[in-house]
């Protein structure tokens, strides 16, 4: 789950990590009495769940109240589009107007988990306000990393391997540590997936602060969190994704044309790569997961199909613990209750595999059925350029 910067800094705060003072705006108006409550200059942030957000317009710095108020009016209500939105980009219902600092430095600060390491591993570096996987790629001596073994736990080291790899005067040394060793009491406590100072700033006069803050939450430790899901902006989400989320579904919404219904996420990888290589796009990943009942599987569908980009939908099961014949009855009451004008190709394998096809067979409905994974993706590549 991801919560939007001011959020972010409020736990920050709670946490000792400083950050410079502002508030959050609705209105133009407000954008204004915050900024003159402030005083001097002031920078207005689009609260959107995106990076990239200056370089789509979504910050600016406003040297008066009322330059404040026209950024205000600029931003609030735009449909921000960054590298990291939808296409048509996501609307701005909310700003942060902080505070204008004197900047000498900038730098990066995170902390996520190394997974060929199954530790979580401190990041950081000296090219500040870049995009990290930008550094990585073009620079990757630039990146200093301190991996934290759960066995041991962090230590004092870590945070002192951290701040002269950043080659940081003795003024702010303990600054670092500090900011370091808290970063990663969140990172623990609250079981995220990824924590994000860019940029971690120097000020001119010594101190340091968090300009901009990012936290990812594991989803499945929500449930020891109910303070953070309160957190959650359901604005923020695809609404597919949310409705499917209702009903446990994990979907996630993709630029193609041809929907996919599967049973696993290693599944779901397989067979949108299938999917590209017959030389179709998918629209879509939804996993019904191992264990999902009929009724499931028909909301899957219905998902499915209420995407207006879906051409064609395949749906791909192996049957384990999920039983093919369970899968078919799903659809089968799903495609009685809609008029299905798309074509649909079908794969089942696994447990109760015959009685699964036969009730796809004995429905009336017009199924294609697919015998191979191949033949299932070279099946929906030709019904989409057809």
């Amino acid at each position: 789950m991801k919560i939007h910067e001011y959020q972010a800094k409020k736990i920050f705060t709670e946490y000792g990590i400083p950050i410079p003072e502002g508030e959050i705006a609705t209105t133009p108006e407000q954008v204004q009495a915050v900024a003159e409550k402030l005083g001097g200059p002031v920078v207005v942030k689009a609260q959107i769940h995106a990076g990239g957000r200056g370089k789509g317009g979504g910050v600016k710095l406003a040297k008066t109240p009322e330059e404040a108020h026209k950024a205000g009016k600029t931003i609030l209500g735009m449909n921000l589009v960054t590298h990291q939105t939808k296409p048509e980009g996501q609307k701005v219902k909310q700003v942060l107007v902080e505070k204008g600092l004197d900047i000498g430095k900038e730098l990066y600060l995170g902390i996520v988990i190394d997974r060929a390491r199954s530790a979580p591993v401190i990041m950081a570096s000296q090219a500040g306000g870049m995009e990290i996987e930008e550094v990585a790629a073009t620079s990757p001596e630039q990146i200093i990393k301190a991996v934290v073994d759960p066995a041991t736990g962090f230590s004092g080291a870590h945070a002192r391997k951290v701040a002269f790899g950043l080659n940081l005067g003795k003024d702010v040394i303990k600054q670092a540590s500090s900011i370091i060793a808290n970063l990663y009491k969140i990172f623990l406590k609250k079981n995220c997936s990824l924590i994000e100072i860019n940029p971690l700033i120097i000020t001119r006069d010594q101190q340091m602060l968090a300009l901009d803050a990012k936290i990812n939450f594991d989803d499945d430790a929500l449930y020891r969190h109910p303070d953070i899901k309160e957190l959650y902006d359901p604005d923020e989400q695809e609404p597919l994704e949310l409705e499917a989320s209702k009903y446990g579904l994990n979907y996630i919404k993709l630029d193609g044309n041809v929907g996919c219904m599967v049973n696993g996420a290693g599944l779901a990888m397989a067979t949108m790569d299938l999917i590209k290589i017959a030389g179709g796009e998918p629209a879509n990943f939804l996993d019904v997961g191992g264990g999902a009942s009929a009724e499931q599987v028909e909301h899957a569908f219905e998902i499915l199909i209420s995407d207006k980009n879906v051409k064609v939908v395949l749906i791909n099961i192996f049957g384990g613990i999920l039983r093919c014949d369970r899968v078919a009855n799903g659809i089968v009451e799903a495609a009685r209750k809609i008029d299905l004008k798309i074509p649909m190709v079908i794969r089942l394998e696994g447990t109760n595999v015959e009685e699964g096809r036969n009730i796809l067979a004995e429905s009336g409905l017009n199924f294609e059925v697919a015998t191979t994974f191949d033949d299932a993706a070279q099946k929906v590549a030709h019904c989409t350029t057809a």
